[in-house]
């Protein structure tokens, strides 16, 4: 699928229909160093013993920022819209979706 959409910027974005489907994650690791940040993302599934890496996207740091100044916008943008996003209690400084330490597989 290509688009043929100019957006604001006026440049033409194609979106091939592979990448279009898009990937289910719903775990992210985020790491860096001086030139660069790596996300990972996964998806994690419980009574899987791993996740699976579905997509790394790597970015200068700048480009981090503006991605961390992207996301904060359109989140005030849905919270105006559709209400704000609860997060499930949690232990602090984690973003585990599923708890490990207990059930059987």
């Amino acid at each position: 699928m290509d688009t043929n959409d100019s957006n604001n910027n006026g440049f033409q974005l194609e979106l091939p229909q592979d990448v279009a489907q898009g990937e289910y994650a719903n775990f992210a690791i985020i790491t860096h160093s001086s030139s660069d940040f790596i996300l990972d993302f996964a998806r994690i599934l419980p009574g899987l013993p791993k996740a699976t890496v579905k997509s790394r996207v790597i970015l200068a740091p700048e480009h981090a920022k503006r991605l961390l100044q992207a996301l904060n916008e359109n989140i005030m943008r849905y919270e105006n819209e559709f209400g704000r996003i609860q997060i499930p209690n949690q232990e602090p400084r984690t973003a585990m979706p599923f708890d490990f330490g207990k059930g059987d597989a």
